[in-house]
């Protein structure tokens, strides 16, 4: 089992940036890649970015490239996301993700979810 606790969201301002932080516990000796997904109110759980167990590999969502980045430090098991330049349509429950491959995580296909940060932009 893999525990993944995120914390760094809160309100923002339009335009402000915000970094978010996922640590991971348990069978962190297995290789996972890691990703975040969000879920506005009313709305479907998105994927957002996926990072490799390498970091070699990552990958955004068309709506926050440019503006997102995703990184890890394996030494701390901790993944991250940078936000920049945030939007109102950016408000959403952030989740922390893990499955065996970047692909798995780019489809949905998780083994382990965190349990959600809440992120606010405000106009």
């Amino acid at each position: 089992q893999v525990q993944l606790v995120e914390s760094g969201g809160g309100l923002v301002q339009a335009g402000g940036s915000l970094r978010l932080s996922c640590a991971a516990s348990g069978r962190t000796g297995s290789s996972y890649a890691m990703g975040w997904f969000r879920q506005a109110p009313g709305k479907e759980r998105d994927f957002v970015a996926v990072i490799s167990w390498s970091g070699g590999t990552t990958y955004y969502t068309d709506s926050v490239k440019g503006r997102f980045t995703i990184s890890r430090d394996n030494a701390k098991n901790t993944v991250y996301l940078q936000m920049n330049s945030l939007k109102v349509e950016d408000t959403a429950v952030y989740y922390c993700a893990a499955a065996a491959r970047a692909g798995l995580v780019l489809n949905g296909r998780i083994d382990y979810w965190g349990q959600g940060t809440q992120v606010t932009v405000s106009s």
